[in-house]
């Protein structure tokens, strides 16, 4: 058979064929044993020298999804993130909101950006997207940056989470130029912006264009130095009937135009959802080069 290149490998009939015999000697291991088999076997590491447990995984799955390999049955049932019931806090921080914050943008410099992964701020970011964003969150799955804004006096403006991109966007694939083999090998160099919030209580004008652009400057690093690679593109996705994408406009984000109408990670064509527009931001001059790899 032909090679087939799945979650950015190419894989050939011999190696499907060794994976069908791995699974045969070892009928009482279960999924997460072969998946970190794989990685020690093709030492499959992310840029930080941690195993890629949960690329490995996907790579499985995606291979009994087509018929090449039927994996043992797994452990427990697992559901997706939007599936899961909501998040529980603490209820000191289910409070009442805050006073106003307003006035200029000057008065609240310098605005930082700090990064939520220690548990008790990932908590804080997760309680206030899961309260205030109209969305709701129930937490980013795979590779993802998350990030607390403050004002001078440390009172909280916004929450941020940029994340996995979408599988498949018609308007940034053509951007960007590169073909299906292409992105399958350097989705990672592309973020998501999943989720932005500037707080219901915090009216101030430009914020949310400086606070995008404070994140773009400084995302790539941020993702270096927690996954060992960096992003040289992050997009994002607006509802156009509740956002007109002034802030990202504004941050110097392209308007690409529109998605299909598919979900962000739909490969099958069987889920559909409101078109939304696309805005991309370049981080590295020459992202197409990078992006383009083969």
């Amino acid at each position: 058979m032909e090679p087939i290149c799945v979650q950015g490998r190419t894989l050939t009939g011999d190696d499907l064929a060794a994976l069908r015999a791995l699974i045969a000697q070892h009928p009482d291991w279960h999924r997460t044993a072969l998946s970190l088999y794989l990685c020690e076997l093709w030492n499959w590491r992310n840029g930080a020298g941690r195993l890629k447990d949960m690329a490995a995984r996907t790579l499985l799955l995606k291979l009994q999804a087509r018929g090449f390999l039927e994996l043992p049955p797994a452990r427990r049932r697992t559901r997706r993130p939007c599936a899961q019931a909501p998040p529980t806090f603490p209820p000191e921080w289910l409070s009442l909101a805050p006073a106003p914050i307003d006035g200029s943008l000057e008065s609240l410099q310098p605005v930082s950006l700090e990064l939520a992964h220690s548990t008790g701020s990932r908590r804080r970011a997760g309680q206030l997207l899961a309260q205030y964003h109209y969305r709701g969150f129930h937490g980013a799955v795979g590779e993802n940056v998350r990030y607390l804004a403050r004002d001078v006096r440390g009172r909280e403006l916004a929450v941020m989470v940029f994340g996995a991109a979408a599988w498949k966007v018609a308007v940034r694939d053509q951007f960007i130029g590169w073909s299906a083999l292409q992105r399958g090998r350097r989705l990672g160099g592309v973020a998501n912006q999943q989720r932005f919030l500037i707080l219901p209580w915090v009216r101030v004008a430009h914020l949310a264009s400086h606070l995008l652009a404070l994140a773009t400057r400084r995302l790539s690093q941020d993702w270096q130095s927690r996954y060992g690679h960096p992003v040289c593109l992050v997009e994002t996705f607006v509802e156009a009937d509740r956002f007109a994408g002034t802030a990202y406009q504004a941050a110097g984000w392209r308007c690409l135009g529109q998605t299909t109408g598919r979900t962000r990670q739909d490969r099958w064509h069987t889920v559909s959802t409101a078109p939304k527009t696309v805005w991309v931001r370049a981080l590295h001059p020459r992202f197409r080069e990078t992006l383009g790899t083969p």
